[in-house]
């Protein structure tokens, strides 16, 4: 096993999920010399990023999320060429909620202001489109565009892995990091429970649901970063009706907008059945997890059973799995420098919200090039996610 305590990398990623894989990978891509370090596991399920699925889509009703999403869709792309097989598969996207709901006339803005191409469907027309697959009520509008999808999420996670250390990167996992520091020489000290430590001219933070513990603990930052446990559950399709909601089709990835808030995704995974998640759960410690059994269960059973006319089981799902979203109060993302006694020299990505993996790649080029350059390329607007719209205290 390498030994690396004694090097000096030119990165230390903290953090192995999604983001800190990402950014490994276009840290070394650079050539630079890159460390990343997983407290469990790599490929772990006590996290944010494993699993089988997520979404990616385009209409997001904040308008500084388009160029993110919309680059990432590129780097999905150029990453799996890279890697030779597939995380990325295509779908459009639907979503629905009553006609004069603030969210849908957010993304149809959005979609007006960027150019995407997109339907606006009444009731009769969405069953019309979709075969009487999918249906809601006659108040309500459905707006489709081609820009939705699925990621698959472990396996993608894999790949960035894969590719960081085929560059050269070194990945070592079951090391929990317990401090992060500077030494009298400007070096970066990351160190782990077992009193390894790894030097470094630059860290990136990327804990996920740990982010508030470890960086109030290694700086006196309090950023209000909040673990939420989230169930994800898949359904079982009519026998005869599989092929109607599987990926590759024109059954498309959906959300459905206003009171119970539920997002999912054609069958691929499991097939035969379809993934449908309330995008909401119960605030949760992530070193004392409740693995409870998941919120609003009657309100989405009762939401599957008016939405797709008795072609999808709603009684009980099938596969059930947990995961934990990282909330900040805005729901925006955080990605900026720590600051304090650490300067530009650590950088935190983190508080994705429940909308992040999408974004990984192009968050991990960002990230890397705010520890290694000072700014990310291209006029990349990154203002909306910085700490200090937090009124934070330092120690």
């Amino acid at each position: 096993m390498q030994n690396v305590s004694d090097e000096l990398f030119d990165v230390i990623i903290v953090g192995g999920g999604v983001m800190g894989s990402a950014t490994a990978y276009h840290a070394s891509k650079r050539g630079l010399k890159t460390l990343l370090i997983e407290q469990f596991d790599f490929l772990h399920h006590r996290g944010s990023s494993h699993g089988e699925s997520r979404t990616i889509r385009a209409n997001y009703s904040k308008p500084y999320y388009y160029p993110l999403v919309m680059e990432s869709y590129t780097l999905w792309q150029q990453a799996q060429a890279q890697i030779g097989y597939n995380v990325y598969f295509p779908a459009h996207q639907l979503d629905m909620g009553h006609a004069h709901d603030h969210t849908l006339l957010k993304i149809l803005e959005n979609c007006s202001n960027h150019g995407i191409p997109h339907e606006v469907l009444n009731r009769c027309q969405l069953a019309e489109k979709f075969s009487g697959r999918i249906d809601f009520p006659d108040d309500s509008i459905g707006i489709l565009n081609e820009f939705g999808g699925v990621i698959k999420a472990t396996k993608a996670v894999a790949m960035f892995q894969t590719l960081a250390h085929k560059n050269g990167a070194v990945l070592k996992d079951n090391k929990e990091i317990t401090d992060i520091k500077k030494d009298e020489r400007g070096v970066v000290v990351v160190s782990a429970s077992n009193n390894e430590t790894f030097r470094g001219k630059k860290c990136v933070v990327t804990v996920g649901a740990w982010m508030s513990k470890l960086v109030k603990k290694v700086s006196g930052v309090e950023i209000p970063i909040k673990p939420v446990e989230i169930h994800v559950f898949y359904w079982r399709v009519k026998e005869g009706h599989e092929g109607d909601f599987a990926i590759g089709g024109d059954f498309p990835t959906f959300s459905s907008h206003g009171g119970v808030h539920v997002f999912g995704t054609p069958s691929l995974e499991y097939p035969g059945l379809v993934k449908i998640v309330v995008d909401s759960g119960d605030k949760c410690d992530p070193d004392k997890r409740e693995w409870g059994p998941g919120v609003r269960m009657n309100e989405l059973k009762e939401w599957i059973k008016e939405s797709f006319n008795g072609l999808v089981d709603w009684r009980e799902p099938v596969v059930k799995q947990a995961c934990m979203y990282s909330m900040t109060p805005d729901n925006d993302y955080v990605v900026d420098f720590l600051g304090g006694q650490f300067g530009k020299d650590v950088v935190v990505g983190g508080g994705f919200s429940g909308h992040g993996f999408k974004m990984a790649p192009v968050i991990g080029r960002i990230l890397a090039e705010l520890a290694v350059d000072g700014v990310p390329s291209g006029g990349t607007d990154i203002s909306p996610f910085g700490i200090g719209r937090f009124n934070n205290s330092q120690k």
